[in-house]
């Protein structure tokens, strides 16, 4: 099947933390250019992939002309990065069957992310797709304890392994683990998925999900991704692996940014 994938990459300018956040350089290197590259990689050899910079400021759109990709003004209105990556979509003249989010923020995103998430959407085309990474004991330990002093930090997905059709997303850790000293034992593995923040959805699926008005159990959990599930669509988890390189979630303080550059050193990725 041949599948026209774009990735839209959310850079607007204004933040309450970080101003110009896209334009802020991360070891002498802007975390626009960053991210740009990460999406680039993807779609490295495959002519089926298109990237475009969706963002609401001038300074931005000028980075853009620099780092010579492709970039459409969006309205500075646009109430999330997935409002800004529709209204991106809609002004372009060729639509592509698959748009895959990639916030501007995140620089330390792997490439291999992007890959899994088109191919799964190529070998079966599904209404959103998002990564989700199994814990080890010692990273679920970790999260268990930094949740005792920041509850909403970590995102954990409950999913059919055989399907990868999501059943439910939580700030809470889920699933409860019985016997977990026995499961200890059998493998280095917990049963915990952790959620990557990277999303994918099919065309009719991104403009529709726009029109949704926002459900209950989003506004208690604070997850854009519920809305899709309460309103009875599906999400397709996609296991990925960091393999040992550093992670982190999007970068918005100055704080972010100086445990960025110690995560990512001088390199471009």
């Amino acid at each position: 099947m041949s599948i026209k994938t774009t990735i839209v990459i959310p850079a607007r300018y204004g933040s309450t933390r970080l101003e110009g956040k896209p334009l802020v350089k991360i070891a002498g290197i802007t975390m626009l250019a960053r991210v740009v590259a990460i999406a680039r990689q993807a779609a490295s050899g495959n002519a089926g992939i298109s990237i475009v910079v969706a963002t609401d400021d001038e300074r931005i759109a000028l980075h853009c002309r620099e780092l010579e990709v492709e970039y459409v003004m969006t309205p500075v209105e646009c109430a999330s990065g997935t409002d800004r990556a529709a209204n991106a979509i809609l002004q372009r003249a060729e639509q592509p069957d698959f748009i895959l989010n990639l916030q501007g923020d995140a620089p330390l995103t792997p490439p291999d992310f992007l890959s899994a998430m088109i191919a799964s959407f190529t070998e079966n085309v599904s209404e959103v797709v998002t990564p989700v990474v199994q814990l080890s004991w010692d990273e679920l330990d970790s999260l268990r304890e930094s949740k005792q002093t920041t509850p909403l930090s970590g995102t954990c997905a409950v999913f059919n392994e055989t399907t990868g059709n999501a059943y439910w997303f939580s700030k809470q850790i889920i699933p409860a683990i019985r016997k977990e000293a026995d499961l200890r034992k059998q493998s280095l593995l917990s049963p915990v998925y952790r959620h990557i923040g990277l999303y994918g959805y099919s065309r009719q699926m991104l403009q529709h999900y726009t029109t949704l008005p926002e459900s209950r159990l989003e506004k208690l959990e604070g997850l854009e991704q519920l809305r899709v599930l309460e309103h009875g669509h599906s999400i397709r988890c996609v296991v990925v692996d960091y393999k040992g390189r550093p992670n982190m979630s999007g970068v918005d303080s100055p704080e972010d940014v100086i445990r960025a550059e110690q995560l990512l050193g001088n390199t471009l990725l």
